[in-house]
């Protein structure tokens, strides 16, 4: 499944959580990083208005579908993925660094949420070493000598996975600048993926979300921020399920036209 911006096309070539397991797992045992996104509607829009975004999803190992839309856009594109939110990869990603000897580094938010997260982090995952937890100061660039130093501070903890909490575009912008600086280091954006860990904010409860309203539910929780976010999500619905319908219609690898 792919989505076209202007004349850019971002695939999602992790479609199952079982094919990004095995891929960082794989990644891990070689010694190699990786920049992990996990893409939804409101990146997409991001996406048309920012070339900067853009070049950083270029840079991008791997894509997930982090989005209801997306998953209903795939089936309707005869391509499904699988519905897989940065927040809910925390803990196995976790679980797979512990299970391989892999430090990680916590990055993003603030000091407190960053402790509270790595203490929950550690009780949930036994034998995980959190190598660093730092918190940027406000107005961090990504781009500018304090992303540098930040990445560099990363790889002298000896972490190997980084969690990055900044939040879009500024986590993916600082994992494609890691792959250049820091190469052995694996980046997941997982945005408030350690804000929940930490109880630092409240997510919506597993009904909610298996309803496919979440998005419902953060924007009562913030609509003066989050309305017209979501207004701007939705006027791009119909292109994309235009793309989707003639994706459908092509001929499948593997299949005589």
């Amino acid at each position: 499944m792919y989505f076209e911006v202007g004349t850019y096309r971002l695939a999602i070539n992790m479609p199952r959580r079982a094919d990004l397991m095995a891929e960082v797992a794989a990644r891990f045992s070689r010694g190699e990083g990786f920049a992990l996104a996990t893409v939804n509607l409101d990146h997409l829009v991001k996406l048309r208005q920012s070339p900067e975004f853009r070049a950083a999803y270029a840079a991008q190992d791997l894509v997930v579908a982090d989005g209801n839309p997306l998953v209903w856009l795939s089936r309707l594109a005869g391509d499904p993925v699988e519905l897989i939110p940065g927040a809910d990869m925390v803990l196995p990603l976790a679980e797979l660094a512990a299970r391989q000897g892999v430090p990680v580094a916590l990055l993003g938010s603030t000091d407190a949420a960053l402790a509270g997260a790595a203490d929950a982090l550690c009780q949930k995952v036994p034998g995980l070493k959190v190598a660093a937890r730092i918190a940027p100061p406000m107005g961090f660039d990504p781009m500018g000598p304090g992303g540098a130093a930040v990445l560099q501070e990363v790889a002298a903890s000896g972490a190997r996975l980084a969690f990055l909490a900044l939040g879009a575009p500024k986590q993916e912008i600082l994992a494609a600048r890691g792959r250049e600086i820091t190469p052995q280091v694996g980046f997941a954006s997982i945005g408030a993926g350690l804000d929940f860990l930490a109880g630092e904010q409240k997510r919506a409860p597993k009904l909610v979300r298996k309803l496919a309203l979440e998005w419902l539910w953060r924007m009562l929780s913030n609509p003066r921020r989050l309305a017209s976010r979501y207004a701007q999500c939705a006027a791009i619905l119909p292109g994309h399920t235009l793309n989707a319908l003639r994706q459908r219609r092509q001929p499948k690898l593997g299949t005589t036209p």
